[in-house]
């Protein structure tokens, strides 16, 4: 019976039943396991795989973004250069793929500290490089940062200026970079293996690296951008680690006041063209035509015999001299009116010319071959009321920042856009293949023998390597002048023409600029060119008297307010007072005391020079000088002769109160001390 009741009771069944079911569970469960390991694996070998490629993602659009920019210039690069583009190309693998796989850990608080960098290094480097080239049309680079010298206040400056478009080329590389970071612990997820850890240890030490190895940053740029950015950042933090001087001001973002509308006072109907070149002295061309005999053909200029011929007629100004012998200072007296010891807010607050003549209705230009990287350039003349404008790399995109673009490319480029200028206008012309180091063209070089050295023993050849540079400009400078006497707004245009300083040839010791106030430095050609009927008879009788008075770039402002109209402005009255020049189109006042200094405001000297000059009488000292000097440059035109303080009347006085004495005799010269306490730059 109980057999039987064992047999009919149903549970010894299902609890087989069950055990079964468990069994089959337990299967199911270890093989679904192993699927998922196997699906684990998968995943692992496909992580490894592909993540790898995921680290090279950084260096891939790096390069495609380059190859967007400049994939002209990329496909001309050969031998060296590639090698070159090459060797970046790993610095810039290694760097962004060891950040992003530190940055990709699943744990841990480094992993943030990466992620940090890879994401302000990538927007930095690559969000800068190209709000740059759109700028520039070249890339930042080492020469860049140490002429601006002050990054953070020269990309403060930028951003009040152009903050927008600046925002605009960080955003997709900022986004970026936030993603690739998101991708990559998600894709990468490293592990605890040694190989991981000695990548994670690596890391810093290869973001320190990027700063400190070299790449090819000059004109051909052989190196991605990236690579070229940390370069420049890492040799300014290495020039900045120095004690910080003067020498570092540069020019930096003008703050113009909004002027008036005005009206041109009634007069003869004139454009003007306003041809400025670079360190060109005095004696290297011809202000006034040469001397010959009644019946004589006209003897040629040998400096510069092509600008000779095409304007034979000038009004030359002999003695003009510039109020320094730095580009920067040059450009702030001739286009504001104001000394050089003017304080920098003056010198970045004042109207120019440009401001002036946008107020009279006039049209306006400039052109230049000048490298707007150089000294913060751009930021001094971006924001002039122009409709037209251009620098070297908008010329050349391979522009070398001491040269600049060929002149001869500026001299097209004006004669292809001057003509679509409104009348009246105002343009000028910057050319600046005369400076250091000189553009010569082999083929053509009269001054001979030539050579690029400039030891003492061939400063004569040096001179003539110089020479060879001035006779090259000569032709491209022609060529603008006889184009535009030959077209339509020919007979309505008055061209000035003058050098922003000289050079020195060891004269007294120094060569180059920036160095004194020497006349080697600072006396420079000038000239007016003024079809029939463009002047009055009494403006062009008030030229040809200061013919061979002194005369200084204080007084271009002047002259080009007078020959636009502006000159008796009664509106422009007070920014007129500030001008210590006079117009060259009317009668000299008589001859004012003028500061001559190349430690400024807007632009910072190697070595203290200054001095002041009343008519032909200067006043001059250097750093090693505990006196003043004094020369009477006429009498004396090599300035061989000092003829003590005393001779110069009381220029000394004036001077020691505007300075503090000799250069030689003061730490710090009183129109300085602001700077020697502030910030250095804009």
């Amino acid at each position: 019976m109980l057999r039987s009741k064992a047999l009919n009771d149903p549970r010894p069944v299902e609890a087989d039943a069950a055990s079964r079911s468990s069994r089959g569970f337990a299967r199911d469960l270890g093989a679904d396991r192993a699927a998922a390991r196997a699906r684990l694996r998968a995943v692992a070998r496909v992580r490894r795989r592909y993540g790898r490629l995921f680290l090279a993602l950084p260096l891939l659009l790096i390069v495609v973004a380059d190859v967007l920019l400049r994939g002209d210039r990329l496909l001309d690069l050969g031998g060296k250069h590639i090698a070159s583009y090459l060797g970046a190309m790993v610095e810039s693998a290694a760097l962004w793929g060891l950040l992003l796989f530190a940055s990709s850990s699943r744990r841990g608080a480094s992993r943030w500290l990466a992620a940090l960098l890879f994401v302000a290094l990538a927007t930095l480097s690559l969000g800068g490089q190209l709000y740059f080239h759109r700028q520039y049309a070249t890339y930042l680079n080492l020469d860049a940062t140490l002429f601006g010298t002050s990054l953070s206040a020269s990309l403060f400056g930028q951003l009040r200026a152009d903050g927008e478009n600046f925002f605009r080329s960080v955003l997709p590389p900022l986004l970026l970079a936030i993603a690739l970071v998101w991708l990559g612990r998600r894709i990468v997820r490293p592990g605890r293996t040694a190989w991981a850890r000695a990548a994670r240890l690596a890391a810093p030490a290869v973001v320190v690296a990027a700063f400190v190895l070299p790449c090819s940053y000059r004109t051909v740029q052989a190196s991605t951008p990236d690579v070229i950015y940390f370069h420049a950042i890492g040799g300014l933090l290495k020039e900045l680690a120095g004690v910080q001087t003067t020498a570092q001001v540069r020019p930096g973002l003008r703050t113009p006041p909004s002027l008036p509308p005005v009206t041109p006072r009634p007069g003869p109907r004139r454009n003007v063209l306003f041809i400025l070149t670079e360190s060109v002295r005095a004696d290297a061309t011809c202000s006034a035509r040469m001397p010959v005999a009644a019946g004589e053909a006209p003897a040629a200029c040998p400096g510069t015999p092509r600008i000779d011929a095409a304007v034979p007629d000038r009004l030359p100004l002999t003695q003009m001299r510039s109020n320094a012998s730095t580009t920067a200072i040059g450009l702030a007296v001739l286009w504001s009116g104001l000394q050089p010891v003017a304080t920098r807010e003056a010198l970045h607050s004042a109207p120019l010319v440009f401001d002036y003549a946008h107020a009279a209705g006039f049209d306006s230009a400039y052109w230049t071959s000048h490298h707007m990287m150089f000294a913060n350039s751009r930021l001094y003349v971006q924001d002039l009321p122009v409709s037209h404008q251009c620098g070297a790399t908008e010329l050349d995109p391979l522009a070398d920042i001491d040269l600049g673009a060929d002149d001869r490319l500026l001299s097209a480029h004006v004669r292809s856009e001057v003509l679509s200028l409104r009348e009246p206008f105002l343009a000028v012309a910057h050319f600046g293949n005369t400076h250091v180091p000189y553009l010569v063209d082999p083929e053509d070089a009269p001054f001979q023998p030539a050579l690029e050295s400039k030891a003492p023993d061939d400063n004569e050849a040096y001179r003539n390597f110089y020479r060879n540079a001035v006779y090259r400009q000569d032709a491209a400078i022609a060529d603008l002048i006889r184009f535009v006497r030959s077209s339509p707004v020919g007979e309505r245009t008055v061209i000035v023409f003058t050098s922003d300083h000289g050079e020195a040839f060891r004269e007294h010791g120094q060569l180059g600029h920036t160095g004194s106030i020497l006349d080697e430095e600072i006396r420079v050609p000038g000239w007016v060119d003024a079809p029939p009927g463009t002047l009055t008879a009494a403006e062009e009788g008030a030229l040809r008297t200061a013919r061979d008075e002194p005369v200084f770039h204080t007084d271009v402002a002047p002259t080009l307010l007078d020959l636009m109209g502006l000159w008796e402005e009664p509106a422009l009255a007070g920014y007129r007072a500030a001008m210590v020049g006079h117009s060259l189109l009317r009668p000299s006042p008589g001859p004012a005391a003028l500061a001559l200094t190349n430690c400024t405001g807007i632009w910072g000297c190697a070595f203290k020079n200054w001095g002041m000059m009343r008519g032909n009488m200067k006043l001059e000292s250097r750093a090693w000088d505990t006196a003043w000097h004094c020369y009477d440059v006429l009498a004396d035109p090599r300035e061989q002769r000092d003829l003590g303080p005393a001779a110069c009347g009381d220029l000394p006085r004036l001077a020691d109160a505007l300075y503090g004495g000799p250069a030689g005799s003061v730490d710090v010269p009183a129109h300085l001390r602001d700077l020697a306490a502030g910030p250095r730059h804009d």
